[in-house]
């Protein structure tokens, strides 16, 4: 079975090559890593100077222009430029957290089993809020999940982050791929997909990286609009499966976690968040009701409306 790696990127940070140095590293080794970097002049700054090239020659780098990135459209590009049997997508943040991460992710691909998605941890320094985020979306128990589980699981049937997912190349090319053009999503979009077609999709609790954001309300309040917007834009896939009731059940566990443990004095700041969180997501639900002045405010991807329109 051949491996490739594919990884968006945009102003990477040192920390970067951290995350090469470990894909380098993995028992399984990936045959190549393809970057899809957004704006070639922040790459090459970030490189100017040392020996990437020579040291990263599994590496392949290829350049888009930010009018250009779509979450989609990028990802479907990417994989054009891989012939390996698996490809697993990522993100630059994702950092391994062992040298299994590669095999732990990728050995499950059998069957009926056509994406597998890794375990995501926090960082250290992340807040109480966000490490018990983690824990409720990606549990120490490993699941697979097929349309049966439709009728309990809702949405969370759809669940895949690519933040680190392993994909059969058998299986994508048969059922079309990413969606070419999405704000958000194109993930779950996909796997909405695998699912509906018979196949299963596993989470994979051995397979992890390090991975959190500790974003600000507003942060929050953008990212959500756009996670409404794709839904909205989706309907067939997303239609009749409201996110709500997992909203409301992590609301819940995190509440009780915060009392039992005698953090009263971060609910006031928990439930702004949450706030901020829903407020988004109804107005991305709802986008198309809105004047695009207020669209375009909400947002946190302007450059999506700029090719949509």
């Amino acid at each position: 079975m051949t491996v490739d790696v594919i990884i968006p990127v945009y102003k990477p940070s040192g920390e970067f090559f951290k995350v090469l140095d470990l894909l380098d590293r993995q028992s399984l080794r990936p045959d190549r890593i393809i970057l899809m970097n957004t704006e070639e002049k922040y790459f090459e700054q970030l490189v100017y100077g040392t020996d990437f090239y020579d040291k990263h020659k599994n590496v392949k780098v290829y350049h888009l222009s930010q009018r250009e990135f779509d979450h989609g459209g990028t990802r479907k590009r990417a994989v054009t430029k891989s012939q390996a049997d698996v490809f697993v997508m990522m993100t630059q943040d994702a950092v391994p957290a062992d040298t299994e991460l590669l095999k732990n992710l990728t050995t499950g691909l059998t069957g009926d089993v056509a994406v597998s998605y890794a375990r995501q941890l926090p960082r250290e320094n992340s807040s109480v809020e966000e490490k018990l985020s983690r824990a409720f979306n990606y549990p120490e128990q490993s699941c697979k999940k097929s349309g049966e589980d439709l009728p309990k699981l809702g949405i969370k049937t759809f669940f895949c982050s690519n933040v680190c997912a392993a994909y059969r190349r058998d299986v994508y090319e048969k059922l079309g791929g990413f969606v070419p053009h999405t704000i958000f999503n194109e993930d779950m979009i996909y796997a909405s997909g695998v699912i509906r077609a018979g196949y299963r999709i596993a989470y994979e609790a051995s397979a992890m990286v390090y991975h959190s954001h500790d974003y600000t309300n507003a942060q929050q309040f953008h990212r959500n609009f756009d996670l409404g917007v794709s839904q909205a834009e989706f309907p067939k896939v997303f239609a009749g499966l409201p996110s709500e009731g997992e909203g409301k059940r992590y609301v819940r566990e995190v509440s009780h976690y915060l009392r039992k443990n005698g953090m009263l004095s971060r609910i006031p700041h928990f439930y702004l968040q949450c706030v901020c969180k829903y407020a988004g997501y109804l107005l991305g639900k709802n986008y198309k009701k809105l004047p695009e002045k207020l669209v375009l405010s909400c947002t946190g991807n302007r450059q999506y409306w700029l090719r949509k329109g």
